[in-house]
């Protein structure tokens, strides 16, 4: 999304944002495709995930939405989309939606993060029994 922002993406300072080795999944990731870039970030008492940078937003910073099926969001910037939105839980695992990846035009009412031993996050994104997981890179 953004590839690979969730299914279909700077300081958090609540508890549950942090797992049990003090690890905080706020911060820069890396999705794995299109050179995407997602924040984590506090939204609220929640986190929420935000575009930050993709091969495509450097070739065009005004790359717009365009695999949106639905064509009254096709005009929204990538840059700064939130394809993340009111997740809670931790310290590992937070469970929130929807989850969009602008790679595609899919989206996820439903979505999990699960941070790993590895320090890699799973975004998972599922609608109805389907889901698609994506694994995700702290940036460094």
């Amino acid at each position: 999304m953004l590839a690979a922002v969730a299914f279909g993406v700077v300081g958090i300072a609540t508890a549950g944002a942090a797992p049990a080795g003090g690890q905080s999944i706020a911060g820069i990731w890396a999705t794995g495709s299109e050179g995407a870039r997602v924040q984590i970030y506090q939204c609220g008492a929640a986190l929420c995930g935000k575009i930050i940078d993709a091969t495509r937003i450097r070739a065009n910073p005004d790359q717009r939405d365009e695999r949106n099926p639905d064509r009254a969001l096709r005009s929204r910037k990538l840059m700064g989309l939130v394809v993340l939105s009111d997740f809670t839980g931790g310290p590992s695992e937070w469970k929130g939606g929807p989850v969009y990846d602008p790679e595609t035009g899919d989206g996820a009412a439903t979505g999990y993060l699960k941070l790993r031993a590895d320090a890699k996050l799973e975004v998972k994104g599922c609608r109805a029994f389907f889901c698609r997981t994506k694994v995700w890179t702290r940036a460094r």
